[in-house]
């Protein structure tokens, strides 16, 4: 059976017997360009762009899109044309914002590994505030900056030791994880960022976890903030921005998320009642605004029935997108031209060409497909492109942004001869 409507794919829809997304025709650009294949809709970014800032409307807030969720260059020049900021976890990323014309003054450079080196490349960018996630790295970070003559702008990341009820693989604010500084320390860790000549405190940052589908959570999260914000200010140390993170999730298999603006109306009604609504604001979303814009076309390579389980053979793999192999996570799978009515459908696993048992896309499918046709599988904007492997020597898929009737190649397949191009044979006969 089809689900209709199709489960968190606002522009994807079936018109007579094919799959649209806007309003390309799918099984033609699968034709036109091969599988596997990302295809993006322009129309569905914007639209949960535009939910965050209905509301955010009269509030000012700087909106840094969480790059990692998909890092093409197209899609990177697409948020910076709309006034984003990018939220950043590496000087690849740094790179790949400046390349799609971001503005080095709205980056944020969150994560908890940074480098020196890719400290000294920040600061020389002039990105706008570094998210600190330890009390070694803000030593460091006075002392890179120092070394150049800078002061570095930095927010503190608190880990408030609240539960996002998602994944473990994607929860990052509970004690246990490997994330920012614990609640009891912030105070004495803005005491001593304020006093060290290299730094200049410029806000306070929170981000408890990705696809988070409930907003307790987030409530929670900034009641606990808001009490270290009015610490630390008692204290004498101005906080300039509150920024609180992202990880709204969205609906993969029925999930019902909060709307974005109804889900901020609750935050800043809260922030207003606590005397806070004055406040300069950062977010950082990435999966609420991507995830549900993309899909991942693959052909149907073979049909092996077995006596347990019956697999569905694609050329997707778990390296073109890999969710179900690192989370088990679900995506809803649905064929690019509805199926003969008389042909009956039968329960699959839908699995790819790589040596692994783990590479799956979805477990106990209902299809009636054949060979040589192709499905889509969806809600893949976010968290698959971006962490592609070429394991098993397979090159990484075109992608594909969408506007309207109009297919804009924004990555070309990759070919096999560039993935080895920069390895080397030895020299010489000897064995």
């Amino acid at each position: 059976m089809i689900p209709s409507p199709l489960p968190g794919q606002p522009q994807l829809h079936y018109r007579g017997p094919s799959l649209y997304l806007e309003d390309c025709r799918l099984s033609d650009l699968a034709a036109q360009h091969g599988t596997p294949l990302y295809v993006y809709s322009q129309a569905a970014m914007l639209a949960a762009l535009e939910a965050y800032r209905r509301g955010f409307a009269g509030r000012e807030v700087q909106i840094c899109y969480a790059m990692k969720a998909n890092s093409s260059l197209a899609v990177l020049q697409l948020f910076a044309r709309q006034g984003c900021g990018f939220d950043i976890v590496s000087g690849g990323e740094l790179e790949r914002v400046r390349a799609a014309g971001g503005d080095m003054a709205k980056v944020i450079f969150s994560g908890v590994g940074k480098t020196r080196a890719e400290m000294r490349q920040a600061l020389e960018a002039g990105i706008g505030c570094f998210n600190v996630e330890s009390e070694a790295e803000l030593e460091v970070l006075n002392e890179v900056a120092l070394s150049m003559g800078l002061r570095a702008p930095v927010s503190i990341r608190v880990n408030p030791n609240v539960d996002a009820r998602t994944h473990p693989y994607i929860s990052t604010g509970l004690k246990g994880n490997k994330f920012g500084i614990a609640h009891e320390r912030t105070l004495a860790v803005y005491q001593r960022a304020a006093g060290l000549p290299g730094l200049r405190v410029a806000g306070i940052d929170c981000h408890i976890g990705s696809q988070i589908t409930q907003e307790a959570p987030y409530l929670d999260a900034m009641d606990r903030m808001l009490d270290l914000v009015e610490a630390i200010e008692a204290a004498g140390i101005p906080i300039g921005h509150l920024d609180f993170g992202g990880g709204l999730g969205i609906n993969y298999d029925g999930e019902v998320p909060p709307a974005a603006d109804a889900l901020w109306a609750r935050l800043l009604a809260r922030l207003d009642a606590r005397g806070h609504g004055g406040r300069r604001l950062m977010i950082e979303p990435g999966r609420s605004l991507v995830g549900n814009a993309g899909v991942c076309l693959t052909e149907v390579l073979y049909l092996k029935p077995g006596e347990q389980k019956n697999f569905c053979i694609v050329d997707a793999a778990m390296n073109d997108l890999p969710r179900p192999a690192m989370y088990q996570a679900f995506h809803a799978i649905v064929p690019l031209e509805r199926p003969d009515a008389r042909r009956e459908p039968v329960v699959y696993d839908v699995v790819g060409p790589v040596c692994e048992s783990g590479d799956w896309l979805g477990r106990d499918r209902p299809l009636a497909i054949a060979p040589g046709e192709h499905l889509a599988v969806l809600s893949a904007g976010a968290y698959c492109a971006s962490m592609g492997s070429t394991y098993n020597s397979r090159p990484r898929p075109a992608e594909l942004l969408v506007d309207g009737s109009q297919a804009h190649l924004i990555r070309s397949r990759e070919r096999v001869a560039q993935l080895f191009e920069n390895e080397h044979l030895l020299q010489g006969d000897r064995a």
